[in-house]
């Protein structure tokens, strides 16, 4: 009777005594009650056999053996309370695996998710999900198509497929996912402005300088069609492509983003998405930074209006001859924290000035006014920067040569910045008459011409400020050229695959969604990792599930992933993440 009674009371335990008793004698073991969250039922298995009856009273010198086992799974109920008992799992080198289950899972994307949710993406889709009321979750598709690209970038049906790798499954099949597509379309203004000002509450936006830039992606396809055209290449591709236009924050947060057909002028890109800004945003008062290629009198004049200001790369070589003598001159150069004048040939010749300022830079300026509008063009030299373009053009010079060599009848046509440019072609005889072959040679004129800019850097702004303060913002631009890096190479946002307008836009939208959320996570780890080792990290960072008990991470433990958990406030790098603790950290990455 008192054996009953036992298991009575410790029934409600999430271990308890299990006997099973036959003929002869009463074996005792330990059982531990199991609540599966995906069938949402209850089960038990056995934790451990503690013996025989009989072994125990011998063991226990002649003690109650129930007795013991009721204290000893008190320990371990309280040790699994406070997650410090020690879990032994029993595998046999006979039993076969179970077929088609999944024991590897990423959890990477926990920290992607807590940023996800941080920045309230998951109630953007709430309040579209209200005004369209379909009935799949939207939050769900979007944030996979976010985590997917950051971890295991792939076509739509390959990230449906990889979203099963992940710790929490997914709940949307193929068919949701280009139907959420087709919506994400549809609300991507309302999304980028909602994700604006969400962001705000989660830290201070540098938007006072905001960075434009175009890029574009070709297409795995020969023919035109809507937004997928013919245009010039930033790649030298001959394949359709389309155009994204970028505004970044002065941190490196992408800001905003358009997409055009590839045949449009990048000029004419930036004035529409600044005009969305300045509607959706409620920005008024701004510097737009930009590269000489988007620097067009309209677009400079546009943003010498209402408080906002211009900041553009100028090129020297397309000065009117007199800047450009200007520029070039050696006499009255400035160096920032120096009241003295300099002269570049002087700083040039001797050694000792050489070695002080080979990482200075000089500047001078003055204002101009070109059709119109009165800027101020600062022009800057550089030792380091001339010796950096010199060591670049030799070795386009020794391609050069080298052609000449051993290949001259496969000289073409050269671009712009093609090492081909160095190549003459004579094609008449020193008397001036048709010669019967062309001959080639390396143009030394044109290396002269173009070694008389080296070291040089050109720009143009309506703003008033200290020159060093100018060309320091200017010099930031890298930032968002490493955002289109990311986006193109590590993103793999292109070859794009799809065909329709609405897809296409909505493919970008996630992308830029998902190179936001990246650069969020580079600054809460407070940029001390390359991208390129966030990423690998993050990718393999996997655990290998043990049914009903737990999750063992298989990664390496790290500097990179200490200051991850430190920043998140959450650990996933013990031996043993008990079920009831992951699901801890699964609401806390939600909150």
């Amino acid at each position: 009777m008192s054996q009953y009674v036992i298991i009575e009371a410790n029934r409600r335990c999430h271990m308890r005594l299990h006997i099973s008793k036959s003929k002869n004698s009463a074996s005792l073991y330990v059982i531990k009650s199991v609540y599966n969250s995906k069938t949402q039922s209850n089960s038990s298995k056995i934790v451990e056999k503690l013996g025989t009856e009989t072994e125990l009273r011998e063991k226990l010198d002649g003690k109650d053996p129930y007795k013991w086992a009721n204290e000893y799974i008190a320990k371990l109920n309280k040790k699994e309370k406070e997650n410090k008992r020690e879990i032994l799992v029993k595998y046999s080198p006979t039993k076969m695996m179970n077929k088609d289950e999944r024991c590897s899972f990423n959890g990477g994307y926990l920290f992607l998710q807590s940023l996800y949710h941080q920045l309230n993406i998951h109630q953007i889709c709430n309040e579209i999900s209200v005004k369209y009321k379909f009935t799949f979750h939207l939050d769900s598709i979007l944030s996979r198509l976010m985590y997917g690209r950051i971890l295991f970038p792939s076509s739509k049906l390959n990230t449906c497929q990889l979203s099963s790798s992940l710790l929490e499954p997914p709940d949307f099949e193929l068919q949701h996912v280009y139907r959420a597509l087709e919506v994400i379309a549809k609300e991507s203004d309302f999304i980028q402005a909602s994700l604006y000002k969400n962001s705000l509450a989660l830290s201070k936006r540098n938007d006072k300088i905001l960075y434009y830039d175009c890029t574009n992606y070709f297409f795995e396809t020969e023919e035109e069609n809507g937004l997928r055209q013919y245009g010039p290449s930033k790649e030298h591709r001959t394949n359709p492509i389309v155009e994204m236009g970028l505004f970044m924050d002065g941190d490196g947060i992408p800001l905003a983003f358009s997409i055009h057909s590839g045949n449009t002028n990048e000029q004419q890109t930036l004035q529409p998405l600044e005009k969305q800004i300045l509607k959706d945003f409620s920005l008024s008062k701004f510097v737009v930074c930009t590269d000489a290629g988007l620097s067009s009198t309209q677009n400079r004049k546009f943003n010498d209006i209402g408080g906002r200001a211009f900041i553009t790369t100028q090129s020297i070589k397309k000065l009117k001859a007199h800047l450009k003598e200007w520029a070039l001159d050696p006499n009255g150069w400035a160096l920032s924290g120096s009241s003295k004048s300099f002269h570049l040939d002087e700083v040039n010749a001797s050694f000792e000035c050489t070695s002080m300022y080979q990482n200075a830079t000089f500047f001078k300026e003055r204002w101009i006014n070109e059709d119109g509008l009165e800027q101020k063009l600062i022009v800057t030299y550089c030792m380091k920067f001339k010796d950096y373009q010199r060591s670049i053009r030799s070795r386009q010079i020794e391609r050069a040569y080298h052609l000449l060599q051993s290949h001259p009848s496969s000289i073409k046509k050269s671009r712009q910045n093609d090492y081909k440019r160095f190549i003459q072609t004579t094609n008449a005889t020193d008397d001036g008459e048709i010669a019967e072959n062309n001959t080639y040679s390396l143009d030394q004129d044109i290396i002269a011409k173009e070694e008389a800019y080296d070291g040089f850097y050109g720009v143009c702004t309506n703003l008033e400020d200290d020159a060093a303060a100018i060309v320091k913002i200017n010099h930031n631009r890298w930032e968002i050229e490493e955002c289109f890096r990311l986006l193109k190479t590590d993103f793999k946002a292109r070859p794009v695959f799809l065909s329709r307008d609405d897809r296409i836009k909505a493919h970008f939208t996630t992308c830029f969604l998902s190179l936001t959320l990246f650069r969020y996570l580079e600054k809460k780890l407070n940029n001390a990792f390359t991208s390129s080792d966030i990423l690998h990290q993050l990718k393999h960072m996997n655990f290998y599930s043990l049914q009903d008990e737990g999750y063992i991470p298989t990664y390496t433990r790290t500097d990179f992933t200490d200051t991850l958990h430190e920043s998140f406030g959450f650990r996933t790098d013990y031996q043993i993440i008990p079920q009831k603790q992951m699901e801890k950290i699964f609401k806390m990455t939600k909150k």
